[in-house]
């Protein structure tokens, strides 16, 4: 794995059914139905990715989730020049409580790429840079749960919702900024486990340099009209932005994996 080089953070988003077809049931076995990926192979997956899976009740969230973790070792694959089912994960340190569940990483001494992977409904995204890195697709939530929700934001990503003009417009701009919260946060490693209000990532990342956290820079994602993206970087932020592309299923994307920097 070494001599891998990025320059900056590249993203994929794949869209994924919601329905997946009729399959084998939750037990963890080699394949899920899966809708337009056919059956799905499980077998580059890991024993306890294999036990995530097979935990969902839903066919739904099993699938989900399972195509978000075949997704990330195909692009951590091919960025490596690795087999996909060869890569070996592990956990760094919390930074909230120094224990071993802080932010996932390749187990492997001085990784040569951090990542994120985040999944909702519709949407798996996954970022990889050369510095720490957080992701974040979320569902924009529904106009009459924004009020309760923003509760939890820092005092001037509430204002900021509160001044939209409509009930929906004030959704939009709180799943724009809770996406990058989450991207954030999950960046630092500390997840929710640091307090959401603490920190204002609402405003513009460019006019309002000075308004989000000191050495890191954030980037909205285009997910589509119901989601929202977010990409926060440990780095000064670049006009250029991170690379997105974006895949219309996991098949799409094993047609046209990554390869390793210089090929």
């Amino acid at each position: 794995m070494e001599g891998h080089r990025m320059t900056r953070a590249d993203a994929w988003l794949l869209d994924v059914t919601e329905e997946p077809g009729t399959g084998p049931g939750p037990g963890p076995g080699p394949g899920l139905g899966t809708g337009p990926d056919d059956a799905l192979d499980l077998t580059p997956l890991d024993a306890h990715e294999r036990e995530r899976a097979a935990a969902f009740l839903r066919p739904a969230d099993r699938h989900l989730y399972a195509v978000a973790h075949l997704a990330l070792r195909v692009i951590l694959g091919g960025l490596l020049g690795e087999r996909p089912a060869d890569l070996v994960f592990g956990r760094d340190t919390c930074p909230c409580c120094g224990g071993p569940h802080g932010r996932p990483v390749l187990a492997v001494p001085s990784p040569p790429l951090h990542f994120s992977l985040s999944h909702t409904p519709g949407r798996v995204l996954v970022a990889t840079a050369p510095v720490p890195v957080g992701a974040d697709v979320e569902g924009r939530p529904a106009p009459e749960s924004v009020r309760d929700l923003a509760s939890v934001l820092h005092p001037s990503e509430r204002a900021e919702v509160e001044a939209a003009p409509d009930p929906e417009r004030r959704s939009a701009v709180f799943g724009r900024i809770w996406a990058r919260k989450e991207a954030y946060l999950k960046g630092l490693g500390t997840g929710l486990g640091r307090d959401p209000g603490l920190d204002d990532l609402g405003g513009d990342p460019v006019r309002e340099p000075g308004r989000h956290p000191a050495d890191w820079s954030v980037y909205d994602l285009p997910c589509g009209p119901r989601h929202h993206g977010a990409l926060a970087l440990r780095a000064p932020r670049s006009d250029a932005g991170p690379r997105l592309r974006h895949f219309a299923s996991l098949a799409a994307l094993r047609a046209e994996p990554p390869t390793p920097a210089g090929e």
